[in-house]
């Protein structure tokens, strides 16, 4: 769940300008091998727009039909071990990561459904999963996002 998050914020904007992590090789290679890939040219191509599809899914923008593509090839392969049934994904190395990171996002939906969402913060391009039990989580941060949005209705209403 991490890296979905990590993939999903990896064009923050800061200073009103957007940075993308995945953008430039270095930077890229650096973030996919923290998160257990590669970092090969065609891996970050396919991280960048499996980012891009999973950002439009989650601001409801497409349909997960979207994701075909990246999943041709891509197979489960059902393991007996001694702890019982276990699937196994197959797919080209440079894909793996991307695919761990569809499957995380399919595992959000079926059992958190709607806990994954962009920031209510009009001004910024992060998203939260929200883990509160109420479910009534709105911005990535409350110390950020959240208190520049109190403080702007706070504003409006004393004017």
């Amino acid at each position: 769940m991490d890296a979905l998050l990590d993939l999903l914020n990896s064009r923050p904007l800061v200073n009103g300008e957007e940075q993308d992590a995945l953008g430039d090789p270095a930077g890229g290679r650096r973030w996919a091998r923290e998160h257990g890939g590669e970092g090969s040219l065609a891996e970050l191509a396919l991280l960048r727009e499996t980012r891009d599809i999973l950002r439009d899914l989650v601001r409801g923008e497409t349909s997960p039909d979207a994701l075909s593509p990246l999943l041709e090839g891509v197979h489960q392969i059902p393991e007996i071990t001694s702890d019982g049934l276990q699937w196994t994904v197959r797919t080209p190395p440079h894909a793996r990561l991307a695919v761990e990171v569809i499957l995380a996002w399919a595992a959000a939906e079926k059992h958190t459904p709607g806990r994954l969402r962009p920031c209510a913060n009009d001004e910024c391009q992060l998203f939260l999963l929200d883990r509160s039990r109420a479910n009534s989580a709105r911005w990535c941060s409350m110390a950020v996002c959240g208190n520049r949005e109190k403080a702007r209705r706070h504003y409006e209403r004393t004017r």
